[in-house]
């Protein structure tokens, strides 16, 4: 693979390459208006992308803000349709091919053919080889960085870009990808975004891989555990990463990153992790306990949507399946009243 990137915007800005962006944009947003609206006038909308962007003309669009509370509170930016088009474009062409492969393989948000399961698995892996080599006594550090996507630096984040990018239009063009109207951070929900959250922490993870020589070592996003020998390692370790943190990305450790004996086992992408087993996490015990009174009372009231429930508890059946789960599902499964009847 070429060290930089050069003479690749022109040539990948073609009606093709963007009218197949406006495929995969519209996947799950069929019913949407605003598709419905830009696919009635199709050729004529594509061509206007593409000349505004060749032009240096193209400017992003309004942001619409709303806030979701599950898992946790945050603020979720929606970009009209059409950026999203050409966000579809920018990381198709662009970021995958030339930065998807510098990544660490042991990173896992966000990526073609990996992801939370895939994740477990080679954590869970990584615990027995040290129950192998150190019994019960090596140490665990699970650590998260504080408000990441809030508190990423646009300037850092251009830096690392332009490292690679020798091709002005995509370089100024990215440079416009990444400003918004706050100083700090990048928005959550655009397309963009958690590809250039992998890309910021990539640097994360070349310091610890090349620089401290960490061989057990997982990210899913912003989240990642490291597998030690003993205690003062994870201590010298966890202070050496929080320093790199400040000082080389501007982020922070949060608070509860921390340190213990592997016996604890791990919370980690919605597992607790042993060598032997796995289980479910209780978050996820609470919540589906929560939906199934609710699709009870709904039932009861004749108000339930069958094809709905049917979508929802068969994603959680999936989640489950990859944990020791057998009783919990049995478990779940009688609590719910009318199972049996559709």
């Amino acid at each position: 693979m070429s060290r930089t990137i050069k003479r690749c915007f022109d040539k990948n800005l073609t009606f093709l390459k963007m009218l197949e962006a406006h495929e995969r944009a519209k996947r799950g947003k069929m019913g949407r208006l605003e598709v419905f609206n830009f696919e009635l006038n199709l050729e004529c909308n594509l061509i206007n992308i593409i000349e505004k962007i060749r032009l240096g003309q193209y400017q992003i669009g309004q942001y619409r803000s709303f806030t979701v509370y599950e898992p946790k509170e945050r603020v979720i930016k929606a970009l009209p349709y059409v950026d999203r088009v050409v966000h579809q474009w920018y990381v198709h062409e662009f970021i995958k091919p030339y930065f998807i492969p510098r990544l660490i393989t042991n990173t896992f948000a966000c990526l073609d053919n990996r992801g939370t399961h895939k994740a477990v698995d080679a954590l869970q892996r990584y615990i027995r080889i040290m129950k192998r080599n150190y019994g019960t006594n090596y140490y665990i550090l699970k650590m998260d960085v504080k408000k990441f996507f809030y508190t990423i630096d646009q300037k850092i984040l251009f830096n690392i870009m332009r490292k690679y990018i020798k091709d002005k239009k995509l370089l100024a063009f990215t440079k416009l990808l990444i400003s918004n109207d706050e100083k700090i951070g990048i928005p959550i929900g655009n397309y963009t975004s958690q590809f250039f959250a992998n890309i910021y922490l990539n640097e994360l993870d070349q310091y610890v891989k090349h620089i401290l020589k960490i061989k057990y070592y997982v990210r899913y996003m912003d989240d990642f555990v490291i597998l030690v020998d003993n205690k003062e390692k994870a201590k010298v370790i966890k202070e050496k990463i929080n320093n790199f943190l400040n000082f080389n990305l501007k982020l922070s450790l949060n608070a509860k990153s921390r340190y213990y004996p592997n016996r604890m086992g791990v919370d980690f992408c919605g597992y607790r992790i042993w060598s032997t087993h796995r289980l479910v996490r209780n978050r996820c015990k609470k919540k589906i306990r929560k939906q199934i009174k609710r699709w009870n009372k709904l039932y009861i009231s004749h108000k339930l949507d069958k094809k709905k429930f049917i979508l929802a508890f068969n994603s959680w059946l999936g989640h489950i399946k990859h944990a020791d789960s057998f009783n919990l599902k049995k478990q779940m499964i009688r609590q719910i009243s009318f199972i049996t009847m559709i």
